[in-house]
């Protein structure tokens, strides 16, 4: 191509010319997963994603706080907050005081809430199969592999940026 001429605006091309492109990559194969999972499962069953997290996350821990859930899936405190309060509005969770702490409830789900768990996983799980299937079952565990160990290091560095060019603990 020479200077003249146009890059077409093509997803491909981005991904080749941006500047943060393993960024750029996570997000592209993210999106293409969890929107259009996202959207069906707002579409039949009237749930957003912070409120799912709250029934994905006690489906495998029984009981938790918000805060749990909120370290748990990354999702913001008050995003898990007013999840919270639909769901147990909804009877999908259940709340009882934590005789440990006062300002703190522990959160439980019901069977009703886990019911619907299972539903809306089978979505997000079969996005997820169909847009990874390209990917050779040795080549997905490579992924795997590669992804948790760079979720579980990301938990390590908190959140706030430090000047422009430095990331630091927050």
């Amino acid at each position: 191509m020479t200077d003249g001429e146009k890059k077409r605006a093509e997803p491909a091309t981005f991904l080749d010319v941006v500047e943060f492109r393993d960024t750029a990559l996570l997000s592209f194969v993210t999106s293409a997963i969890i929107v259009p999972a996202y959207d069906e499962v707002k579409r039949d069953f009237g749930i957003i994603r912070a409120e799912y997290m709250l029934l994905l996350s006690l489906s495998h821990f029984p009981v938790l706080t918000a805060q749990d859930i909120s370290r748990l899936t990354g999702r913001p405190r008050n995003s898990i907050s007013r999840g919270v309060h639909r769901m147990l509005k909804e009877g999908f969770i259940e709340r009882a005081p934590d005789p440990d702490d006062g300002r703190q409830a522990k959160l439980t789900i019901t069977a009703t809430g886990r019911e619907l768990h299972k539903k809306i996983a089978h979505y997000v799980k079969s996005r997820q199969d169909q847009v990874l299937s390209v990917l050779q079952p040795d080549e997905r565990e490579i992924l795997v592999q590669l992804l948790r160990k760079t979720a579980l290091y990301s938990t390590t560095l908190g959140t706030v940026m430090c000047g422009r060019l430095l990331l630091c603990k927050g």
